[in-house]
């Protein structure tokens, strides 16, 4: 039988062990508790997608600036998310939280994911975040994707009175995830829904939709410095021509208010040996062979019909932007507007100079399909990718102020 003294003891004994587990968990005796927050984060690196599947499962994703893009935006009314993390090693690149463990919701400054826990449904014809109260199972509309798409990765824009942040931890931060919600801001919005994203632009091209330099092919086209086909294709992955670029960025030359050119339609001169007179070419070639816009190979050829390259096109469009600078009793001198893009590929190459400065220039060199840190300066210009470069550095021509400030 078990003494009084004994059943006495014991119970001091717990008591002990209680103290000294009270004084670790509540920073007694000296242990100092973890003080919980949450820090801004840019909005506009992260995105909240709704991944599909037997059932929609939410993933958050922030791409980490100057690196491998992470994701592709495509469309509106819903966004589609091209999920490229998923086509390369992300690690550097992007931060992913697929689950609870990554993300969660925080009211008023207050950690609550012991209160909500997220779902992401369809429904009405759309894709909503939303946030279930453990308790009462209410429901609080998050964002929505302002539309649905079969099978397809959508962006979900946040409701007014909620953006993400980052969870810190004696203000260190943290991976996690926060849903930060201010109940003020979401009264205020009361049930009016915030404005969808505004539809999409026309697209003049059936096989340019979705293309990665749709908006840019538009802007060209609209500009009149290059054109689709009969067929009404614009045929964005073909190879453009050494020829054509001298005719794309004459056109481009034409749209700059203060620059008044005059190029004949004929010429009897023959610019090159491979160029005769009276092809449809060789009067804008001489005439961009004259004002140093583009050159001829080392025998004496211009090779018009070979595809010109990725690096040969930077080469063309720096000449045409001094040649503007020139006319407008300028030096001759690209303005940078960014930092020059250290590209992995062309070290020892001619254009290995040329092409990190173009980059600096309204970014008109940009990285191969724009995703990476290759340029690929022997390849084969395609149509959209001229298109883009030609665009940017007409912009850039057009307000450099503009581009100073941004």
């Amino acid at each position: 039988m078990v003494s009084k003294h004994m059943k006495l003891t014991n119970k001091i004994k717990l008591l002990a062990m209680s103290s000294i587990i009270a004084g670790s968990i509540f920073g007694i005796s000296g242990v100092k508790a973890v003080q919980i927050g949450e820090t801004e984060i840019d909005q506009s690196q992260v995105v909240a997608v709704a991944i599909p599947g037997r059932f929609y499962n939410l993933a958050v994703i922030e791409q980490i600036p100057g690196k491998q893009a992470c994701w592709r935006e495509m469309g509106s009314q819903p966004t589609i998310i091209d999920p490229l993390w998923t086509t390369f090693d992300f690690t550097g690149s992007c931060r992913r939280a697929t689950d609870s463990n990554g993300y969660s919701v925080r009211l008023d400054g207050q950690d609550t994911s012991q209160d909500y826990s997220l779902d992401v449904v369809a429904k009405n014809g759309e894709v909503q975040l939303v946030a279930v109260n453990r308790q009462d199972r209410s429901r609080t509309v998050i964002g929505k994707t302002f539309g649905q798409a079969e099978g397809q990765f959508l962006k979900i824009y946040l409701n007014p009175g909620w953006e993400f942040t980052k969870k810190t931890a004696d203000e260190k931060v943290l991976g996690h995830f926060y849903l930060s919600g201010d109940t003020a801001a979401i009264a205020a919005a009361g049930d009016n829904p915030p404005p969808p994203p505004p539809p999409p632009a026309p697209v003049t091209f059936p096989d340019t939709r979705g293309d990665i330099y749709q908006q840019e092919i538009e802007q060209a086209v609209a500009l009149g410095f290059i054109a689709g086909f009969n067929d009404n294709t614009f045929r964005p992955g073909q190879s453009l021509t050494r020829e054509q670029i001298v005719s794309m960025v004459i056109g481009a030359l034409d749209t700059i208010p203060d620059m008044q050119i005059q190029v004949p339609n004929t010429t009897t001169t023959q610019p090159y040996p491979d160029v005769v007179a009276s092809r449809w070419s060789a009067a804008k070639i001489q005439w961009a062979k004259e004002q140093q816009i583009v050159k001829g190979y080392p025998d004496g050829s211009f090779r018009p019909e070979q595809p010109v390259t990725r690096a040969e096109l930077m080469a063309v469009l720096e000449n045409t932007a001094k040649y503007v600078k020139n006319q407008r009793g300028q030096i001759p001198q690209l303005d940078t507007f960014g930092n020059a893009m250290a590209f992995a590929d062309i070290s020892g190459h001619w254009s290995q100079t040329l092409v990190p400065k173009m980059s600096a220039f309204c970014e008109v060199a940009s990285p191969y399909n724009e995703s990476g840190n290759s340029f690929f300066p022997d390849n084969p210009s395609s149509r959209n990718y001229a298109a883009a470069a030609t665009v940017r550095m007409q912009q850039c021509l057009l307000n450099p102020t503009e581009q100073a400030n941004n």
